[in-house]
């Protein structure tokens, strides 16, 4: 069984983040590519028979205007963290059609039922939310590049947020990564990094490994997860936030 992660990009022209690991926990892949087609031929391979992918990105869009009911129970509880999840509706142009995330996950045959029983899903997951709970974060990781953020915290965030993800091999859902070539070119990658935009190619990929670790943990732990919301209007699969986390 192989579980997916996509770090989708909000914009066609911009490179979307995709991995998978297999059912040990063990990393299989993890690059960037650029459109839908690339993105259905790097994982089509592993999802011909039971799989779980993840996506940063919503799949289920319904309301008009405003945030999704998932958004808002998901932000009661993580906005403290500053991992609070951005609105999605219909009114803006990237869901008029319909969500990006969803045809893809169609287009691969997955289920987009969170709580569906079938062996073939695809969830939405959100990796702010995710290494809050996994790391036990006070605040979010500030790796994404924002007005104010100098290279070298960027750089330095996104070194923690790689530590972290290197450190779930010692869990009891363990996560493999350190001795693949894809995650050593990444860390090379980071660590030799003179500019933002350096930074910005490996950031998309290190995102969709938590968002295949997410599957992973979902599919291994589903009573240690939370489900923000439904399939009818739109939800949010995460680990769950400890109860002595306070932020």
């Amino acid at each position: 069984m192989y579980f997916g992660g996509v770090d989708l990009a909000w914009g066609l022209r911009n490179p979307t983040g995709v991995a998978v690991v297999d059912s040990d926990g063990r990393l299989v892949s993890a690059g960037a590519v650029r459109d839908d087609d690339e993105i259905l031929a790097a994982l089509r391979p592993y999802v011909h028979g039971d799989c779980v992918v993840g996506f940063d990105a919503p799949l289920v869009v319904n309301n008009p205007t405003g945030q999704r009911p998932a958004e808002t129970a998901l932000n009661r509880d993580f906005r403290r963290f500053e991992a609070g999840a951005h609105p999605a509706n219909t009114g803006k142009p990237e869901f008029a059609n319909g969500p990006r995330g969803a045809r893809l996950a169609v287009a691969l045959g997955l289920d987009l039922d969170p709580r569906s029983a079938t062996p073939r899903r695809a969830l939405e997951v959100y990796p702010h939310a995710a290494t809050v709970a996994l790391f036990r974060l006070e605040r979010t990781l500030k790796y994404k590049a924002k007005p104010g953020r100098s290279q070298a915290r960027l750089k330095s965030e996104l070194l923690l947020l790689m530590d972290g993800v290197e450190r779930l091999v010692d869990t009891d859902v363990p996560l493999r990564v350190a001795d693949h070539p894809d995650w050593i070119r990444l860390r090379n990658q980071v660590t030799a990094a003179q500019r933002k935009s350096d930074l910005r190619r490996a950031e998309d990929p290190v995102d969709a490994v938590v968002c295949a670790y997410v599957a992973l943990y979902a599919q291994r732990c589903p009573g240690r997860i939370t489900i923000y919301g439904d399939s009818a209007n739109g939800y949010i699969v995460t680990p769950s936030l400890p109860a002595d986390l306070t932020g």
